[in-house]
């Protein structure tokens, strides 16, 4: 059966498990929206305060409170971790690592370049891997793509890569991650598709 079929009735079943690569003010609410609704969620962060403060069921981020990190660990849900390895049993990864402005309003990013390397050693065949993090046009296919293919695996065939930029407004009780419409591009209709199912 072909890839992208499989991971389809993995997403549409509930059945992909989920990586958050980041858990800042964008990360941790989509990793905790997609728990809530029943996804096998990793929560990967380098910063170990943070990851240590959401195993002891405390929020960090004003817009998640306490008792929703504790409801889904709870539920055996949501695992912060610092340990980057869960990545090889992961579906699907986002990368919502932060893009600081850098001088003439360019973003750094570093980080999205870090975090792909990592992503790369890891990746496995019938992976969809979701770009959120605010960057500029040709990111995903100019640095993204060929990084992830020095993984031996080709890009369509064996895993399918989207951006979705990060739709989040902090600090808004009536529209939270859930309620902000999304905007998704793949590299292919199926990799836009898989994305747009998720």
């Amino acid at each position: 059966m072909a890839q992208d079929i499989i991971l389809r009735k993995k997403i549409a079943g509930k059945k992909a498990n989920i990586a958050v690569v980041g858990l800042g003010y964008v990360g941790l609410p989509l990793a905790v929206s997609f728990a809530e609704k029943g996804f096998l969620v990793h929560g990967l962060d380098n910063d170990a305060d943070r990851v240590s403060k959401l195993k002891n069921k405390t929020s960090y981020i004003l817009d998640i409170p306490s008792s929703r990190i504790a409801q889904v660990v709870n539920k055996n849900r949501f695992i912060a971790s610092t340990q980057f390895e869960s990545l090889k049993s992961a579906d699907v990864i986002i990368i919502c690592v932060p893009t600081p402005i850098k001088r003439r309003y360019t973003p750094d990013i570093s980080y999205i370049v870090s975090a792909v390397k990592t992503v790369q050693k890891f990746l496995k065949k019938g992976t969809l891997v979701v770009l959120e993090s605010t960057t500029y046009p040709g990111t995903t296919e100019e640095l993204i793509l060929p990084e992830l293919e020095k993984s031996g695996l080709k890009a369509e065939k064996d895993f399918f890569l989207s951006f979705s930029p990060e739709r989040i407004d902090p600090g808004n009780k009536h529209y939270d991650v859930t309620r902000i419409p999304k905007v998704v591009g793949g590299i292919s209709p199926t990799s836009g598709e898989l994305t747009k199912l998720l």
